[in-house]
């Protein structure tokens, strides 16, 4: 049960900050399908971090670069979805598709690159973190503590309040409902949507950093981050858009997800004798089916999707 917990907290963890992520990205009226590659990114920027730093660099160090490097680089490959959407009126699920590809594509070939350059040999996509995953983690009483799983609560908060208790949250969700009339009383729509694209892209590039240090110590670039950018997505809608929804249905999926890391040591599940297979596809198929059953009632933001004209009214 104390492995279950674990990995609920820590999938979830990661689910969470993704579809914050989407959350603050879409409140400002671009849809960001692009999650999944922003994922590898920012994963790609910490797993380089844990990788050449000193072997004798403190824990503290380690989590605060790495954590950085993550949403660096996540905010930064965000920045092709803001120009395409924003400035060039691109349309944005095709854009977010294409950022899918290439994230993918482009993390497996700089990683080759560098693998080849230190040996030549090495054509590997693997990026290996094994002592410095270590700073992230605290064994408490056998419960393997990772520090994502405060940061995931802190930023929970920190997004709620910044969404409803500030002028800036306020005005990003008016873009994201009505930016003709934020506009109207001398909003700038093109400025908040660029900041609700940063931010999805700073989320989701230390998403992607704890996807990868979940339970490994090593990640191969070409595998991708395993459709969790989309399953961020539908937690996003399950979760109505609201951060506290979006938490608890987060802990839904994280669930689902973990029971394929555990499901062995559980009689009643191992009695069923289903292949592994079935539970790594499970939390895919709930969101499947929580989907079709809530898509009729979300309520996404009106301006979602429709590229702003300053010159319309």
């Amino acid at each position: 049960m104390t492995l279950l917990i674990q990995y609920m907290l820590l999938f979830a963890a990661v689910l969470l900050l993704v579809a914050l992520g989407g959350c603050f990205s879409e409140h400002s009226g671009v849809i960001n399908i692009g999650l999944e590659g922003i994922m590898v990114f920012g994963a790609l920027g910490g797993a380089l971090v844990m990788k050449y730093l000193p072997a004798g660099a403190s824990a503290l160090t380690v989590v605060a670069l790495s954590i950085l490097a993550s949403m660096l680089l996540g905010m930064i490959y965000s920045l092709l979805l803001a120009v395409a959407a924003i400035n060039f009126k691109a349309d944005q699920t095709l854009v977010g598709t294409a950022m899918n590809l290439l994230g993918t594509a482009a993390a497996t070939v700089i990683v080759k690159a560098i693998n080849t350059a230190e040996n030549a040999a090495n054509v590997s996509s693997a990026i290996q973190y094994i002592e410095a995953k270590k700073a992230f983690l605290v064994n408490i009483n056998g419960f393997e503590f990772n520090w994502f799983m405060l940061l995931a609560v802190i930023l929970l908060a920190a997004s709620y309040v910044l969404l409803y208790k500030t002028k800036f949250g306020l005005r990003l969700q008016a873009c994201g409902e009505h930016p003709q009339a934020a506009d109207s009383v001398g909003i700038n729509v093109y400025k908040m949507r660029y900041a609700g694209v940063m931010i999805s892209g700073i989320l989701g590039g230390v998403g992607g950093l704890v996807y990868i240090t979940a339970g490994v110590s090593e990640w191969k670039f070409e595998n991708g981050v395993a459709g969790f950018g989309f399953l961020a997505l539908a937690v996003m809608i399950f979760g109505q858009w609201k951060p506290i929804r979006i938490a608890l249905a987060a802990l839904l999926f994280g669930l689902f997800r973990s029971l394929s890391n555990v499901y062995t040591g559980f009689d009643f599940l191992a009695s069923l004798n289903l292949p592994g297979t079935v539970y790594n596809m499970l939390p895919y198929i709930i969101s499947l089916i929580v989907l079709t059953m809530t898509s009729k009632k979300s309520a996404a933001p009106k301006a979602e999707g429709i590229p702003y004209d300053q010159g319309s009214r």
